[in-house]
């Protein structure tokens, strides 16, 4: 993803018209073609979410974001789990951004298509595995022990 940023500004640069262009790209993206990733990508961070925030109630383990905040020994390594789970997500949001932008704009903007991948993978990724966290936990509370496994 360092490569993409590297690339959109060895391209198009960084100047205030570039700005306003990636900015009016970014608005308009959920009216064009492709609409369905828009679903796809942060369902898809929801199920990974759901499945190692419960991995974490069990585990008796901070709320994902709460812990990357302000817990400063375990942050590299819960970010690194992040990244790790949502990879193949982002992967695909990467590739399919690419397509959009050829169907679209019949040129590729890297540091756009960066953008809408962490916006749409990596950002509910990081809200919702901390929530699910607090609920399992709760849930877990109420169960008797034999039942949580």
């Amino acid at each position: 993803m360092i490569a993409f940023v590297i690339a959109g500004l060895v391209l198009y640069g960084l100047s205030s018209e570039v700005l306003a262009r990636m900015w009016q790209n970014l608005v308009d993206r959920p009216g064009g073609p492709m609409l369905f990733r828009f679903f796809l990508q942060p369902v898809m961070a929801a199920i990974a979410a759901v499945r190692d925030g419960i991995s974490d109630a069990r585990a008796q383990r901070p709320p994902f974001l709460w812990a990357v905040l302000t817990v400063s020994t375990d942050r590299v390594a819960r970010l690194d789990e992040a990244w790790v789970a949502t990879a193949r997500i982002i992967l695909l949001g990467l590739v399919m951004d690419s397509i959009y932008q050829a169907i679209e704009f019949d040129a590729f903007h890297p540091a756009e298509a960066v953008i809408i991948a962490i916006l749409l993978a990596f950002v509910p990724y990081l809200v919702l595995r901390g929530l699910v966290t607090r609920i399992a936990r709760r849930w877990f509370a109420d169960r008797p022990a034999r039942e949580i496994r």
